[in-house]
């Protein structure tokens, strides 16, 4: 089937495929992400002779099968066939770029009489960077979207170039990396072709990419040392994470287990910070220090998606009712006098109102929500509205009855129902010593859809909450690389970010993307001395919420930026094709149209 040995398209599929997977959690080796792609580069274009779609198609989702299936196989702690069918999915979209860059966008056809230049190089380089950070953002959007584990997403640790996310989101980061290995790749083969030639190369393609790339790179320092300097109201946030055991989605502690292990350890901790308070003040006075004393009392106490077992009913006219279980233990939590807002996850279900109390409504929808409760027991909550498929939703089941099977079948449980997806897109208003705070709410995998949260960005001061719980995939890498997504939220809209987990990475995430705290340069994350997540404790962050937040070119245009290259990619691919036909004998020797300019100058 291929001309070329099919043992180096081999060894490009598996490299490519092995280095973009090693590029998020648990590897993490971010430095491959400026040659990951070379390999699959060359194998693409070194495809010749008949049915090169076909044969791009079938290398590049080949690559795409190995990195996926390597990155996505914690899904099999739920379902074995799971990351068999996701794996296989979204290897389609590597596919279709491989079609691409073996046909139209392949720059090795000089047979057909394209001239390799530097100008040339950018202008293939373009392409098919944009089609490929295109197709990443397609695919966050088809089927409600997967849209994890972007080449991007090698940059969540590396803050200076990570801070170029605000301009087209994580996706933007991905162009910067496929075009500037196309770059590389190209200049390469010119130089190598030109010292067998005898000849001199330019290569001003690779300067004009390399001077690109500094100036992101200084861009991300600069923005790193604005956002740090704003003007922002502080924020103490308590985080507390039980690491509840699961089987899938079931718990397995019963209820009152549950409840009691987030009484103590909030309990536990609240003590601590109180303990902490008094021993500081006794210091002040005995060195009689002058001025005030930062107290750490919390501000807000956050606990995790669907923390309590307890369900909250709720009526369209504002009411709320809770099972006793839930009033017990909040109530017991507040018995210190305890004067913060308690923000956590539960089930939500529609009630209605009667005589004699607060009643489930029949038929009742049922919500994965957020509460926020202050001291007087006042509450306002958030309905979530990006469902999980087969985890919170099946979708088509009435249509497909047996999906219900499969579902029982992969994880072990019967399936109840669904949730009902929530339609509010309005921040919720929280008081903090006076300043009216926007909390951007997220719930479980939310944070990791860009385009949701960006919905709710206003001009006000804003922080994103997300309560979420990966315990379904015990201690496989799925916790760390929800995390690595999720900080670029942070990083795209310009707001701070809290985390809560049951099982995940607790932690609060500055405007630029950075855990570590603002005044003793310790990291606010959960973790033990091995830098695991998965643990029982608690954690006092300190975050900075700017008075007058970053408006960034993501949170404007969204990924519509992308999605615009990507149009713009494929019209000048056809438009101006590397690839171009053989003349038709009968057209031997008569005029031909001429260039026009822009061809003229991607030819010199």
């Amino acid at each position: 089937m291929f001309r070329r040995p099919l043992v180096l398209s081999l060894i490009a599929i598996i490299a490519s495929g092995l280095m973009v997977a090693a590029l998020v959690p648990p590897f993490s080796v971010s430095t491959l992400a400026w040659i990951c792609m070379i390999p699959l580069l060359i194998a693409l274009w070194s495809i010749d002779g008949k049915h090169r779609a076909k044969k791009g198609f079938i290398i590049g989702y080949a690559a795409g099968a190995v990195s996926f299936g390597v990155q996505v196989s914690w899904l099999a702690t739920v379902s074995w066939l799971g990351p068999i069918v996701l794996a296989g999915y979204l290897a389609i979209y590597w596919g279709i770029f491989g079609a691409f860059a073996a046909t139209i966008g392949n720059p090795w056809h000089q047979e057909k009489g394209i001239t390799e230049t530097p100008a040339r190089s950018l202008f293939n380089a373009f392409t098919h960077a944009a089609i490929f950070a295109g197709l990443e953002v397609i695919r966050g959007w088809v089927f409600t979207g997967f849209g994890w584990n972007g080449l991007g997403v090698a940059f969540h640790e590396t803050l200076a170039i990570s801070q170029a996310a605000d301009l087209l989101g994580v996706a933007g980061l991905t162009l910067m990396l496929v075009f500037f290995q196309a770059v590389i790749v190209q200049c390469a083969r010119r130089l190598l072709r030109g010292a067998a030639d005898g000849k001199r190369t330019r290569r001003w393609d690779f300067t004009f990419t390399a001077v690109a790339v500094g100036v992101l790179l200084g861009y991300g320092i600069i923005k790193v040392s604005l956002e740090n300097a704003k003007p922002s109201i502080p924020l103490k946030a308590l985080l507390v994470q039980i690491n509840i055991p699961h089987e899938g989605a079931r718990v397995l502690w019963p209820g009152e287990q549950v409840h009691f292990a987030y009484e103590e350890e909030t309990l536990k901790a609240l003590k601590n910070i109180t303990d902490q308070d008094e021993k500081n003040l006794q210091e002040a006075m005995q060195k009689s220090t002058e001025g005030e004393i930062e107290l750490n009392t919390p501000d807000w106490v956050l606990w995790p998606e669907t923390a309590l077992n307890g369900r909250l009913l709720s009526t369209p006219e504002g009411e709320y009712g809770s099972y006793l279980e839930n009033l017990e233990t909040i109530s017991r939590v507040r018995e210190p006098g305890g004067n913060f807002k308690l923000i956590y996850g539960a089930v939500e279900i529609e009630g209605e109102a009667r005589e004699d109390g607060l009643y489930q409504k029949e038929n009742a929808r049922i919500f994965n929500s957020i509460v926020i409760e202050d001291n007087k027991g006042d509450i306002q909550t958030f309905r979530k509205h990006h469902l999980v498929i087969f985890g919170e939703t099946i979708p088509l089941l009435d249509t497909f009855p047996f999906l219900q099977s499969i579902y029982e079948q992969q994880s072990g449980q019967k399936y109840y129902g669904s949730f009902s997806a929530g339609e509010s897109l309005n921040p919720l208003e929280v008081d903090l010593r006076g300043e009216t705070i926007q909390v951007i709410p997220s719930v479980c995998f939310e944070d990791t859809v860009p385009r949701l949260t960006r919905k709710f960005i206003r001009s006000a001061p804003q922080i994103i909450v997300n309560l979420t719980n990966d315990g379904w995939f015990k201690t496989s890498p799925a916790a760390a690389q929800h995390f690595a997504n999720a900080r670029f939220r942070a990083i795209e809209l310009r707001r701070p970010m809290l985390r809560c987990a049951n099982t995940g990475v607790s932690a609060a995430i500055s405007t630029v993307g950075s855990t570590v705290h603002p005044k003793t340069g310790i990291n606010q994350a959960i973790l033990d001395e091995n830098g695991s997540s998965f643990l029982r404790n608690h954690l006092l962050t300190y975050l900075n919420i700017p008075l007058n937040p970053t408006t960034s070119l993501y949170s404007i245009i969204g990924d519509w930026g992308i999605l615009l290259l990507f149009a713009a990619a494929i019209t000048l691919s056809l438009m101006f094709p590397n690839q171009k036909p053989l003349e038709e004998p009968s057209q031997i020797g008569q005029s031909r149209r001429p260039k026009s300019k822009l061809q003229k100058a991607l030819d010199r």
